[in-house]
């Protein structure tokens, strides 16, 4: 049985079109789904780099993606997941 996934964030790219308003919607309607953060932190010629903080009880994380691609988006990278029972915050360390 695998873990019930409760955040994930995601650094990607996207076209202009839609908008960072219609993504973040677009992903807060996918059930298990209970929030969504965008954040716009690069503009290039051509894409849009953005932050994606998605936060829920049970987030299917194959819907997710396909709702990214669908969008025109991709995935660059996956930056943070956290699992299980509870969100877990990160600590500082000292290497930190």
């Amino acid at each position: 049985m695998m873990e019930t996934i409760r955040r994930v964030v995601l650094d990607m790219l996207k076209p202009y079109e839609p908008s960072i308003v219609d993504v973040a919607r677009s992903v807060a309607e996918i059930d298990g789904v209970d929030g969504v953060n965008a954040t716009l932190l690069e503009t290039d010629q051509e894409v849009q780099n953005i932050k994606l903080t998605v936060e829920g009880d049970d987030i299917a994380y194959a819907t997710l993606e396909t709702v990214v691609e669908q969008l025109g988006a991709s995935v660059h990278s996956i930056d943070q997941i956290v699992c299980g029972e509870r969100l877990v915050e990160e600590s500082q360390t000292p290497q930190d």
